[in-house]
């Protein structure tokens, strides 16, 4: 491959795939962000109550194309000022991403240009690098979103070791689950988010599950399973007026352990700094209980503004940069993986 790559701006292209939303970006020196396009398919699988993989890839088929010129276009950049393309390989729906990854190698081979595949996971630890270019190691990170719930420990070389994870459902998938039972509507996150703003969640009472097992693993299909029962034993609960108790309840008891936990270890570790990314880090409850708590503690908390939180190819290309800088680049035949660790 030539050496054409090495300009006085590394600008990278990123390429997301790995759910169900087709994303593009370009970012320059590892946290400027020059355009971050986003198409979601959320009106796709509303109606199913959670993602169809063979809907999802067909979807990504027919806009990959159409997102990566877009990004380019609001970026001012052409192909020739790309220094790389980087793209989600794992984990994710495979069907997903392979479109990802079919497109990033056509544009690698094509213009010549190298190719840098990179784990989902570890690419939302470095959004919070698009915030803060001099991010540090040293802290605690926690990923949650609808596939993962997983804590970490990242060392001040950014060396990442897993410490705990969900040994069931997900945060984000439980709230999904918990959104459909009660028929309130696709994404849950969101939908719960909002009304949960209008109940108490003292009102009514839900456990919190493994906030004392002495580890950092999580549970959250117990606590799906407890609201269910608990509507069973008392139907009055499914009522409108106690709907938003109830969300406001089960949401506090995701919030409480998800907090408590990842305080634990920041103390645990003797680190006095949280990062916190995925989808479910939008969650307003979540935010606001991690600020209070790390004050409580005098520990520093970093969260991503909304957008970064979620899927996206910024993320990607800001650390596509670093694997660049290290010359960590892929070859072509570079495989798709659907579970992987960082």
């Amino acid at each position: 491959m030539q050496n054409n790559y090495y300009k006085s701006d590394i600008n990278i292209l990123g390429i997301e795939t790995s759910c169900d939303d087709t994303c593009a970006a370009v970012v320059q020196n590892g946290s400027k962000i020059l355009s971050n396009v986003v198409a979601s398919q959320n009106y796709i699988h509303e109606k199913y109550g959670g993602v169809v993989p063979e809907l999802a890839s067909r979807k990504h088929i027919e806009v990959i194309t159409i997102i990566i010129k877009e990004a380019l276009e609001q970026s001012g950049l052409g192909l020739k000022d790309i220094s790389a393309v980087s793209v989600t390989n794992r984990p994710g729906l495979v069907g997903s991403l392979l479109v990802g990854v079919g497109a990033a190698k056509s544009i690698s081979y094509g213009a010549k240009i190298p190719l840098v595949a990179v784990n989902h996971l570890k690419a939302h630890l470095y959004s919070n690098i698009l915030i803060n270019p001099e991010q540090e190691g040293g802290f605690i990170g926690l990923i949650v979103s609808g596939g993962h719930s997983s804590l970490y420990v990242i060392g001040c070389d950014w060396s990442i070791s897993e410490i705990g994870h969900t040994v069931d459902d997900a945060a984000g998938e439980a709230f999904d689950k918990i959104a459909r039972f009660l028929n309130l509507g696709y994404p849950g996150g969101p939908v719960i988010d909002k009304l949960a703003r209008e109940g108490n969640p003292s009102i009514i009472e839900l456990p919190r599950p493994m906030l004392d097992s002495g580890d950092f693993n999580f549970s959250f299909s117990g606590l799906k399973t407890a609201l269910i029962y608990r509507t069973r034993r008392n139907p009055e609960i499914m009522s409108k007026e106690n709907i938003p108790h109830l969300v406001a309840s089960f949401q506090e008891s995701v919030v409480d352990v998800l907090v408590e936990k990842t305080i634990r270890a920041c103390l645990e570790f003797k680190f006095n700094k949280i990062l916190v990314s995925g989808g479910v880090a939008a969650n307003s409850r979540l935010r606001e209980k991690f600020e209070i708590k790390a004050k409580e503690n005098n520990i520093e908390v970093h969260i991503p503004p909304i957008p970064l939180c979620m899927d996206n190819a910024a993320m990607v290309a800001c650390l596509g940069y670093h694997e660049f800088m290290r010359g960590n680049f892929s070859n072509l035949d570079v495989d798709v993986y659907s579970r992987s660790d960082i």
